[in-house]
């Protein structure tokens, strides 16, 4: 690793939320007892492990605060101070009914430098994943976002319940004047597994995603191309040649980053190999973020010939689909990416 890059961590802070979503992937249909959140005291000496961290393997550090809503942590903006004295840049991965002008201003002289909300489908299927009035709030907040100088994002979960409408909110986010878009795919609970698209629909919807891409692509907003079966749509397109990298059988270029690039602190101080699904590595401030990256445990999260159908594909070393998924629908991260259209 070299100096430029960066170790992403998303640290659960609290678990207080207006909102509790039907795809929560951390606490939906998982029957976990709430925790109230670490001390701030803990915090920080979790913070500090996870600065030696970075320093040792040679990384920047990137922080995403969440929760929950972390503006709910009791003791928030004591926290951002410590970041901001370390002059550890951070985003937000919240909700829009605590953001006001003020708050927004506070975000940024403490060094915020996104704040990520949700729009899980236009009006009526959003509330009602969410909660009534969220659609209309997180339009309206982007104006504070603005007034700050934050760069805004809007990250969208994919799934049967919003699939078709996600073109239109495509317009919607552009119009309203956020800086980013960016949709992932939905990791199942054992009573939801029919909400996952087929791989056929999936890739429609990415053929109809490129298709709006290219028509806004002279907007002022951001497509993030985040999930990584576009690698495979845009390889099959011819669109993204593999052969212009050097050695890519031997190089992992890039794809699902688990095991190589993140991790995740929820607000016990479990970390997770994968934000996404079970998939408990360790545990901070007990053992340190170096220890638990170089364990056993998060050694299987690289075992990359254990991939029953990503190990035979030659974009093995850029996409790896989303493990996650396969996880939460089969119980084995190595198994096929159930939304992956390819044929083996």
């Amino acid at each position: 690793m070299t100096a430029e890059n960066y170790f992403a961590l998303q640290w659960h802070i609290t678990e207080q939320c207006d909102q509790r979503c039907k795809h929560c992937y951390l606490y939906s249909g998982k029957n976990r007892n709430f925790h109230k959140g670490l001390d701030l005291t803990t915090l920080k000496s979790i913070l500090n492990n996870f600065i030696d961290f970075c320093e040792k393997v040679h990384v920047k550090p990137s922080i995403a605060v969440t929760g929950g809503d972390p503006l709910l942590y009791h003791d928030i903006w004591n926290f951002l101070e410590v970041l901001n004295s370390k002059n550890i840049p951070f985003s937000i991965l919240g909700n829009p009914f605590h953001l006001d002008s003020s708050t927004a201003k506070t975000l940024k002289k403490l060094g915020c430098i996104n704040y990520q909300m949700s729009l899980d489908g236009c009006k009526e299927t959003h509330d009602d994943i969410r909660k009534k009035g969220s659609f209309d709030a997180t339009l309206a907040s982007v104006i504070y976002l603005k007034e700050a100088n934050i760069p805004s994002s809007i990250m969208t979960t994919v799934s049967k319940l919003n699939i078709n409408e996600i073109p239109e909110l495509v317009d919607i986010v552009v119009t309203s004047g956020f800086d980013r878009f960016v949709f992932a795919r939905y990791c199942p609970n054992p009573d939801d597994y029919g909400l996952l698209p087929s791989p056929e629909e999936y890739k429609n919807f990415l053929e109809l995603m490129w298709e709006k891409y290219e028509n806004l692509k002279n907007s002022d907003t951001i497509f993030v191309l985040k999930d990584h079966l576009w690698y495979l749509y845009l390889y099959e397109r011819g669109l993204f040649d593999i052969s212009k990298i050097s050695n890519p059988d031997d190089l992992i270029c890039d794809g699902c980053g688990c095991g190589t690039k993140h991790m995740c602190v929820l607000t016990d101080g479990t970390v997770y190999a994968c934000r996404r699904c079970e998939s408990p590595i360790g545990k901070v401030p007990e053992e340190s973020f170096y220890d638990i990256f170089f364990s056993k445990k998060m050694d299987a999260y690289r075992q990359y010939d254990k991939f029953e159908a990503c190990k035979k594909c030659e974009l093995k070393n850029f996409c790896r689909g989303c493990p996650a998924v396969a996880k939460c629908l089969t119980g084995n991260f190595y198994s096929k990416d159930p939304q992956c259209w390819k044929v083996f």
